[in-house]
């Protein structure tokens, strides 16, 4: 069965978003080359992507509107290229290549496609999507990005208690700490 992996940059008071949603506090992950190693490696375990409906538009829009000769090129056309899906109970549809939205019941959608072969799943965010996934203990391991900041106050995906297993910590040069934990 796949997985469902979490990648979100966080801050170290646990914050994934200000209160508004602003996102001026994360670090920029392009500068350090170990980490865009590891970013390569998780992508490329990975065949689907699960979206928000909120941040489907931002994320399509970026990753579609990256020109030849930009370093983030060859990242952004494996973006651009995987199969995505965009939760909503809203739309029927959104802008975006290799998109479609899945409209259906969060739990029942999310392990049918756990149960369908190929690789991982992964899941980037919004907040509010990541927060009922895990709500629903869909998320199978979170790959958090721990930006050397905090912001007081701001939006959260944890609403309640939730036991994880630390699996690994790396710190890298840019002062970002990437923590993987896998769900109990």
């Amino acid at each position: 069965m796949r997985k469902l992996k979490l990648q979100m940059q966080i801050t170290v008071d646990g914050f994934v978003a200000g209160p508004k949603g602003q996102l001026a506090w994360m670090a920029p992950l392009d500068t350090d080359p170990a980490i865009l190693a590891f970013i390569n490696q998780l992508t490329d375990t990975s065949d689907t992507i699960l979206l928000g409906r909120k941040m489907t538009e931002g994320f399509t829009a970026y990753w579609e509107g990256i020109p030849k000769g930009n370093p983030e090129y060859d990242f952004a056309q494996k973006m651009v290229g995987t199969p995505k899906i965009a939760f909503s109970k809203t739309v029927t549809s959104l802008k975006g290549k290799n998109l479609r939205v899945e409209r259906g019941d969060l739990v029942t959608a999310v392990n049918a496609l756990k149960k369908v072969p190929g690789k991982d799943l992964m899941v980037y965010g919004g907040a509010g999507f990541v927060s009922s996934l895990v709500e629903h203990d869909l998320i199978d391991e979170l790959n958090f990005f721990v930006n050397p900041v905090a912001i007081g106050e701001g939006m959260r995906v944890f609403k309640g208690r939730k036991d994880v297993k630390l699996e690994r910590s790396v710190a890298y040069d840019s002062g970002v700490v990437v923590n993987t934990y896998l769900r109990r």
